[in-house]
């Protein structure tokens, strides 16, 4: 039988070293976002297909996500290696001494079982199904005596929670947490960024690793009276109005951004409505705001994006029905539809409202006038709802129908112009 005629030559940071030397059986690491848990993942898996007749997983949340993520890395750092049998199909390379690695998805789980694993990787643990370790991975390893190692960053007292919690109890496992910046490979430069972009519950749980209590209680937890503030509308600059298209409330708000300030100058809440009378008394409101000698009024008009195929009055789409009352008005307004074609997920949506009211970095970028009532109210007032056990849940408590149609307005254009956190810059760094 052959054996490998390349070494691993690792090059890896501190804390990656401290979880890769450690000889308990089960290890979980908890990182923040680009502490290069991938990287120390791949390596783990090589030192287990180096030695002859081995059987080394990599399990993503996902098939697809497992191939994204490590698939090209993966075949590049053995592509040197002569004898390689790597089958694109199955996503599995077999080495000539007869090991194997292969990328698995943990959605379909059941048809991971009757496979005997020496090595599993569970990556972003938290995004896979509980019962997948206990009721496959674990007995994939009996008979070979094989390991596993956890990997994810938190969302919450979960399953991954639970098992880092079990971890640090129980003899043969080993629980590891590391920030982002002790990872070394994200500098203090990037991570301060992030901190502008971020609410401080996110960014601690992002890049510090912690275990954040995101689902329970208010929505927007960053929202204070410092965040109320009157306000006026400036002649020349965009105004902004978005919609969230619900019938009874159909809700509205009318906003200016200057930088990365955004001022929320009015709201528009409607009992009983449709997209064109939304839009007759949106005219309305800002006639004080046009007229005889004034430029048009420039207006972006976000919300949404089910309004693409959704019908409140009439055959047309709502942003058909938009664009045909402004049609009306050429020389009085100018308008641009930046409705994405999709709408964020609800979290995320919050987690960007939340960031603009105060972010990780101490900063208020979202000021709202006190005559917006019912927005405030939402963002005094919204909670994630919780189950028949009182468990928390991912879904916010919509028992009062007035609640979260004006905040979901304001979501949607925030969403809009300022996206989720751009991907932290990882430096470089090489196995081979």
């Amino acid at each position: 039988m052959q054996t490998l005629t390349i070494k691993l030559n690792l090059d890896l940071s501190r804390p990656q070293w401290q979880v890769y030397d450690d000889p308990a059986r089960f290890r979980v690491l908890v990182a923040g976002r680009r502490f290069g848990k991938t990287h120390l993942a791949l390596a783990e898996l090589l030192r287990t297909a180096f030695e002859p007749g081995r059987t080394a997983w990599y399990v993503g949340p996902t098939y697809r996500q497992a191939k994204r993520i490590a698939w090209e890395r993966l075949k590049s750092l053995v592509k040197n290696q002569p004898g390689l049998a790597i089958c694109e199909t199955e996503l599995t390379i077999r080495f000539s001494h007869g090991s194997s690695i292969a990328l698995r998805g943990a959605d379909q789980y059941d048809s991971l079982r009757g496979n005997g694993l020496d090595f599993v990787v569970l990556d972003e643990f938290a995004s896979m199904k509980p019962q997948v370790w206990p009721e496959v991975i674990r007995p994939a390893l009996a008979d070979r005596h094989g390991r596993a190692l956890f990997l994810g960053t938190p969302q919450g007292h979960d399953h991954l929670y639970d098992r880092f919690q079990f971890a640090h109890a129980e003899p043969d496992w080993a629980a590891f947490q590391f920030t982002t910046l002790e990872g070394g490979f994200v500098s203090k430069e990037e991570l301060a960024g992030a901190a502008r972009e971020l609410d401080e519950r996110l960014f601690r749980q992002e890049f510090e690793a912690s275990f954040e209590s995101t689902a329970v209680g208010l929505a927007y937890h960053a929202f204070s009276r410092a965040n109320i503030r009157p306000t006026r509308f400036r002649p020349g600059a965009h105004l902004v109005w978005s919609l969230d298209f619900n019938v009874n409330p159909m809700c509205s708000v009318l906003a200016q951004r200057d930088g990365e300030t955004i001022e929320v100058l009015e709201e528009l809440v409607l009992d009983d409505a449709n997209t064109p009378y939304a839009c007759d008394r949106f005219w309305n409101r800002t006639s004080r705001w046009r007229g005889r000698g004034m430029p048009p009024l420039k207006i972006d008009i976000y919300g949404d994006a089910s309004g693409y195929q959704r019908r409140t009055c009439g055959s047309a789409t709502d942003w058909q029905l938009i664009r045909e009352f402004f049609a009306r008005y050429v020389g009085e307004a100018s308008i641009h539809i930046k409705a994405a074609s999709a709408n964020p997920g609800v979290r995320d949506r919050i987690n960007t409202v939340n960031s603009r009211l105060l972010n990780a970095a101490g900063e208020h970028h979202l000021f709202i006038d006190p005559e917006c009532k019912e927005l405030i109210r939402d963002l005094e007032r919204i909670c994630w709802r919780t189950d028949e056990f009182g468990q928390p849940t991912t879904e916010l408590d919509k028992s009062d129908r007035m609640r979260t149609h004006t905040s979901d307005a304001l979501g949607y254009y925030l969403a809009a112009a300022f996206p989720p956190y751009s991907k932290i810059g990882e430096r470089s760094n090489k196995l081979f």
